[in-house]
């Protein structure tokens, strides 16, 4: 009953979402530019065959009560659409916890198609991410999800479907994590077989050497997620990309922060700026966590920020100053 539930709720919502999606603004937007994307060796490249590096924000765990559900919004959307310059924003669905999809499908999903909407709308490329650090013990739900959110977008060239947030350093890559997104991409694959599909990586999406060592064969258009938290992640985690991209890994950072792990600590904007370097260097898009106004230093807003855009600096975190910065220059 749990899954007939879940494909009933699904795609109505869904299908709302495909009769109502209005066409994106006439303006230039990222995906009028770039049109469809692909993975070709280590790097994303747009339809015409040239490296595509995109910057934007990742909303928050759009969990029912935790708080920062609160901004998704078409507003928001169109905010950084039209004032940030981002080319690319990040839709964290959550997958567990109180007020997660998994207990409240019906307030997820009305988030999801209402950034997903605003995203089409405003021409920008949207990553919908199952947002969960034990995904493998969800494997169907996840199936049912993704193959709903192929159904009602997956025609459009904006979709990109990261399928696994962050596993555990315990969540062993080559037997639980690389078998689990190979039954994903199969789902995906019989429904959209074009759109880009991000795959989680051990230990927090930090080991994408492992996934460089073992990586999925025989399928295309696949990126692999890098985290980074710039106060505690800095050369040795570079190394470890170096390593995979040298092994022809195409890596996209999917979250990132400018403090601590925790999402909270110090902010740190010197090694933030020389992660920014390497991204560059590389070539690889990047999505700043987080569209919040929690009280911790990742978060980009004040409690002064409205729901809907708009804001001012001074609704703004010093994180949220210097990533709005990052992202208009990108």
């Amino acid at each position: 009953m749990r899954h007939l539930k879940s494909v009933f709720v699904i795609f109505i919502l869904t299908l709302a979402a495909f009769q109502t999606v209005a066409a994106q603004d006439a303006a230039e937007t990222p995906v009028a530019k770039h049109g469809q994307l692909s993975v070709v060796g280590p790097h994303i490249r747009n339809e015409a065959g040239d490296i595509t590096s995109l910057a934007g924000p990742s909303f928050f765990w759009s969990n029912t009560g935790w708080g920062q559900e609160r901004f998704y919004t078409k507003g928001a959307v169109e905010t950084f659409a039209k004032d940030w310059n981002a080319g690319i924003i990040r839709i964290a669905m959550g997958a567990q916890g109180n007020g997660s999809y998994l207990e409240d499908e019906a307030g997820n999903i009305d988030r999801v198609v209402t950034v997903m909407n605003a995203a089409i709308k405003n021409g920008l490329y949207v990553i919908i991410d199952w947002h969960s650090h034990h995904a493998e013990q969800d494997i169907e739900e996840a199936k049912l999800f993704f193959t709903a959110i192929a159904q009602a977008y997956g025609h459009t060239p904006n979709v990109i479907y990261e399928i696994y947030n962050e596993p555990l350093a315990e969540t062993d890559w080559s037997t639980v994590v690389k078998p689990y997104a190979q039954e994903l991409i199969e789902t995906i694959r019989a429904v959209d077989p074009d759109n880009l599909i991000i795959v989680g990586t051990q230990s927090w999406a930090q080991d994408v050497d492992k996934a460089a060592d073992d990586p999925i064969t025989g399928e295309t258009n696949i990126l692999y997620a890098l985290h980074f938290y710039a106060a505690s992640h800095k050369e040795d985690l570079r190394k470890k990309a170096e390593y995979a991209i040298g092994k022809g890994l195409p890596l996209i950072i999917s979250e990132w922060g400018s403090v601590t792990y925790s999402g909270d600590g110090k902010f740190d904007e010197a090694s933030t700026r020389d992660w920014m370097a390497f991204a560059k260097t590389h070539g690889l898009s990047h999505l700043n966590w987080a569209v919040s106004d929690k009280n911790e230093t990742a978060s980009m807003f004040r409690p002064s920020a409205t729901s809907d855009g708009n804001w001012t600096t001074e609704d703004l975190t010093p994180s949220g100053r210097l990533v709005r910065e990052i992202i208009r220059d990108w």
